[in-house]
């Protein structure tokens, strides 16, 4: 039978419980934070909440001197979808007969708030006068539009002129077990909207008309096969997708006048997003089209290639689960691009990822007790007895 009552499961667990159990589908927050937040403040920790728009965010800080280390994360999750298709229902979370957590929200990630708040508990209470500081930077809108939760925090931070040194954002980074896989760096990301004008008109008739399509083709050909670098030590080659073409009334024997064409590109620091719009225009101008892009940068490139922090986590993972992680920055976009920009070392660090966004969403509830050994791991070998210590 399942376990639904987390009575005598672990701190980590009993929390992640209570969290998983509100159904916080972004923006809202349902009270994950102000569980959070009474856990926080118990420890010492001077909390400000900082609403904006329809998101709640908080930032959180313990300690007054030495280098800052934050832990980022996001209390929304994606809608469930419909519920049948979900073995135990979506916002009851329980631990199945194979030792799975179970519940939207488990992976990405509910449970690795609960393993930082847990980590920090244990941490503080070694070490109550601890070198360095401890952060939290907790949104409600991570898996929405993502601009009034960490993008915000972070300017009204970068308008304080405050210091974030190191931070860990708890994404989902493992792959086929906890701690194979962090994600030191991720790609850029910028979309693309264009539009490409004709002149509508009767297919029998083409000469009377411009075929949009038409003249679309080679040039999206052009932009398809086109080399954007050749990616580094840290990053692939940047790619170029088209996700959707729209075009034409429904009918058969019109032809359209507009062609819209949406694309993305995922690009690495090789390049920068004001080239990759440069060249972009160029190829389509060779191509003669009469057409505008409107363009969305949705993230630049971040990359930590070395560093405290990065060596902190390694020591992490290898000393709680005696295996030695990768270096990764494959994946889609994360919060930690807005933090990267105040010139913090940043890694992702969490659970499994096999089943994020997915119906049945789990992880194994054991991995939730490890990853929050592993957090107190990297705070011990920052601010006891490693490299940040003065």
């Amino acid at each position: 039978m399942p376990t639904t009552d987390p009575a005598g499961l672990s701190p980590t667990l009993q929390l992640a419980f209570e969290l998983l159990r509100r159904p916080s589908v972004t923006p809202d927050d349902l009270g994950c934070q102000d569980l959070m937040i009474e856990r926080l403040e118990a420890l010492g920790f001077h909390v400000e909440r900082l609403p904006f728009g329809d998101v709640e965010n908080f930032w959180a800080t313990r300690g007054h001197h030495g280098p800052l280390l934050a832990f980022a994360g996001h209390t929304d999750v994606v809608p469930s979808g419909p519920h049948v298709r979900w073995d135990y229902p979506p916002f009851e979370p329980c631990i199945d007969d194979d030792g799975m957590l179970r519940g939207r929200g488990a992976a990405d990630m509910k449970g690795s708030l609960a393993a930082m708040v847990t980590a920090v508990e244990r941490f503080v209470a070694a070490h109550p006068d601890h070198h360095g500081k401890i952060g939290f930077l907790i949104t409600s809108d991570e898996e929405g539009p993502a601009v009034d939760g960490t993008r915000a925090v972070v300017e009204h931070l970068r308008e304080r002129h405050e210091r974030l040194d190191y931070c860990i954002v708890g994404e989902p980074s493992s792959s086929e077990a906890l701690g194979d896989v962090i994600k030191n760096g991720r790609r850029g990301s910028l979309g693309g909207v264009l539009h490409v004008k004709g002149t509508q008109g009767h297919v029998a008739y083409p000469h009377l008309a411009s075929n949009p399509i038409h003249q679309a083709m080679p040039a999206l050909n052009a932009l398809v096969n086109e080399c954007w670098d050749g990616g580094n030590a840290f990053f692939p080659a940047t790619s170029f997708q088209i996700s959707n073409f729209r075009a034409g009334t429904g009918a058969t024997n019109v032809i359209p006048g507009e062609v819209e064409v949406v694309f993305n590109f995922r690009f690495s620091t090789e390049v920068t997003h004001r080239e990759l719009q440069a060249r972009t225009a160029s190829l389509l101008d060779a191509h003669g089209l009469d057409y505008h892009i409107d363009w969305t940068l949705n993230g630049e490139p971040f990359l930590t290639a070395e560093g405290e922090l990065v060596e902190a986590a390694l020591h992490g993972v290898e000393s709680v689960m005696g295996r030695q992680p990768r270096l990764s920055t494959s994946g889609g976009t994360s919060d930690g691009r807005f933090i990267a920009t105040l010139g913090s070392q940043v890694v992702e660090l969490g659970p499994c990822n096999a089943t994020i966004h997915q119906a049945n969403e789990r992880i194994h509830a054991a991995d939730l007790d490890d990853l929050s050994r592993i957090y107190e791991a990297v705070l011990t070998k920052l601010f006891v007895n490693g490299s940040a210590q003065p």
